[in-house]
């Protein structure tokens, strides 16, 4: 019998959990499959710093790129079959999971370069190409939600392509990202395409959000409990991602009992889920579950990196936290505003930031791809 964890109890809050990592040799030796088996593992997400970790940190995937490299491919042709089979795989594992939630979980997710973050076009033709070499309908192509990602999404979806909205971390493009969604899903309608083989996911980043929030708050704290500012700042502390979270969610069902969407809806068409990304505490003096413990709602996903899944089976206390406390949820946003910080500056800057944290291990991983490629030349030539 299947010992009951915290991990696994999360579903009877109506949460999903997905790992947020890949590596072949989790294929091969069936760990993948345990986790799918023993931990109620629901998806897998990836991107480039994860493969970068994956490839550049094992030799199992040495064999593989020195017969690509024979073979005449490019590092970037070698980094595409890499990680396509990897997600192919990983997809396979997932498929029964896929059917017996009729299409709701069992997604595993492959990201366009985060070159194109700022590339309408691009990040459509190569969306389209990832979705057409994994050839898996459970499989999520990841789009950043910057404003040129927007109208690639709606593309995206009016052609029946699953889209993972990644690096979300502002209420106001969150109701964008939805709205593109919709719009998507629209398109579909209009040309009597089915709505129910479409999925998406808003991949909500939140441990980022503190990470930059927080020494602002630290710079205000200063002082004794009679400085109403450093009170304020004190209280506020390591409350703003979760805060935001909680909005978010709160945005997430106002849209789905709305007209729009419930019209969408009758048609065959599923929510998109809010996901909760970014879930390690960096900050080793909050809780290593902080992330897991307060988000934990129903019709929503979190994607947890290996250290958190572990912890959170070992010591994590599920109930259903999402719209407790939303009252200190507004009041946290409010105060931020009343001590000038301005979120909508906080969140463009992380935005800039999320893009340029995937472009320095993507750039990492290549220059790794080409000294492997050049060297399983040399020693075929030798």
């Amino acid at each position: 019998m299947k010992t009951t964890t915290p991990l696994l109890k999360l579903h009877d809050f109506g949460q999903s959990v997905w790992l947020d990592f890949i590596q072949r040799g989790m294929l091969d030796s069936g760990k993948l499959q345990g986790m799918i088996n023993n931990d109620g593992l629901r998806g897998v997400t990836s991107n480039p710093a994860i493969f970068e970790k994956a490839i550049d940190g094992s030799t199992d995937y040495d064999d593989d790129i020195q017969r690509l490299a024979q073979e005449g491919k490019s590092a970037a042709e070698i980094y595409q079959t890499l990680t396509v089979a990897d997600v192919q795989r990983a997809a396979d594992l997932f498929a029964p999971i896929y059917r017996q939630t009729e299409r709701c979980d069992g997604f595993v997710s492959l990201e366009v370069s985060p070159y194109l973050a700022r590339n309408t076009e691009g990040t459509i033709t190569e969306a389209r190409r990832l979705w057409q070499a994994v050839d898996r309908p459970n499989v999520m192509i990841k789009v950043p939600g910057t404003r040129e990602g927007l109208p690639a999404i709606q593309q995206l979806i009016s052609e029946g392509i699953n889209v993972n909205v990644t690096l979300l971390f502002s209420l106001s493009r969150y109701h964008e990202v939805f709205a593109a969604y919709m719009a998507g899903l629209g398109a579909r309608a209009v040309v009597a395409e089915p709505l129910n083989t479409v999925a998406s996911v808003a991949s909500f980043f939140l441990s980022r959000i503190d990470v930059l929030v927080d020494p602002m708050l630290e710079d205000l704290m200063h002082g004794d409990g009679r400085n109403p500012t450093a009170t304020l700042a004190q209280r506020l502390h390591g409350q703003t991602a979760i805060a935001s979270a909680k909005k978010a969610y709160q945005i997430y069902q106002k849209i789905i009992a709305g007209d729009h969407f419930c019209r969408l809806e009758n048609l065959g068409a599923r929510p998109q889920r809010l996901l909760w990304a970014s879930t390690s505490t960096k900050n080793p003096a909050y809780n290593d579950v902080k992330y897991v413990e307060a988000l934990i709602g129903q019709n929503t996903v979190n994607t947890l990196p290996m250290e958190t899944l572990y912890a959170y089976r070992d010591h994590g206390r599920p109930a259903s936290r999402l719209e407790k406390d939303l009252d200190k949820a507004t009041a946290v946003l409010d105060g931020l505003a009343e001590l000038g910080i301005n979120l909508d500056e906080v969140t463009n800057q992380l935005e800039q930031e999320g893009i340029q944290k995937f472009m320095k291990p993507f750039d990492k991983l290549m220059n790794t791809l080409e000294q492997k490629r050049q060297g399983a030349l040399a020693h075929a030539a030798t």
